[in-house]
């Protein structure tokens, strides 16, 4: 699977995750530059995408799926996928604390080759939100994120599937909103699944943007310039 070079397995189907590994499937796979995910950045996470990724793996897609983000996990956790008292599954450390809830319903494919490719679609349109949607998105509502400690985390993420017997699933935005409640917003990204042209799913995906300020275009002319030349880097 594509997923072992970023994501360490322990023992008794326990799991962690590097620095290097998170930050890497951010860059290489979600094409995610949010700095959140750099190695060196004192609040690291990893991404979101990451453990959206290894639940379909671990667990496969389900006809109805909705995946809660309740904190934000850092480097070297020792993680389990446990079973909670309702059916439904989270990503938990040995202590308990849980990062992630997740709620399955209906059928199910664990054809890992369809997987993988609903997972690359799904994070490569997910790291493309910024600048792409998101700055358009600010800009309308004439504010922005902090440009010295941006932060951008997620919230929530949903799968509606007509069937699960995928053959090709491709991804396409169909919109995006963002509403504001003082210095925090909230940005709902939504999209389909079509397999052979036809619609066969919907999703979206929530984002929480803190510490908003008004708008400034030279501010964020030097951010998403800040962005570009991140990504053209790591490219070379």
């Amino acid at each position: 699977m594509f997923l072992e070079e970023y994501c360490t397995t322990l023992a008794g189907d326990h799991f962690s995750f590097t620095r290097e590994q998170a930050s890497e499937f951010a860059k290489r796979v979600a094409n995610d530059f949010n700095p959140l995910h750099d190695v060196d950045n004192t609040r690291f996470c990893v991404p979101g995408d990451l453990l959206f990724a290894k639940v379909l793996l671990n667990e496969g897609l389900h006809a109805s799926m909705r995946f809660h983000f309740r904190d934000m996990l850092t480097d070297g956790v020792e993680l389990e996928i446990v079973s909670g008292d309702d059916g439904g599954k989270r990503i938990c450390d040995l202590n308990g604390k849980m990062y992630l809830e997740i709620e399955s319903q209906g059928s199910c494919n664990r054809d890992t080759a369809m997987i993988e490719q609903l997972i690359k679609g799904y994070v490569a349109f997910s790291g493309e939100s910024f600048p792409n949607v998101l700055v358009p998105l600010m800009k309308s509502e004439g504010v922005m994120i902090n440009a010295v400690k941006p932060l951008v985390i997620y919230d929530s993420m949903t799968l509606k599937m007509e069937h699960v017997d995928l053959v090709n699933p491709q991804l396409e935005s169909t919109g995006a909103t963002l509403a504001v409640n003082g210095k925090r917003g909230k940005v709902t990204f939504n999209f389909a699944y079509r397999d052979n042209g036809e619609v066969v799913g919907m999703g979206e995906k929530t984002m929480i943007l803190s510490g908003l300020r008004p708008y400034d275009q030279d501010t964020i002319d030097t951010m998403v310039e800040s962005h570009r030349a991140r990504q053209q880097r790591y490219s070379a």
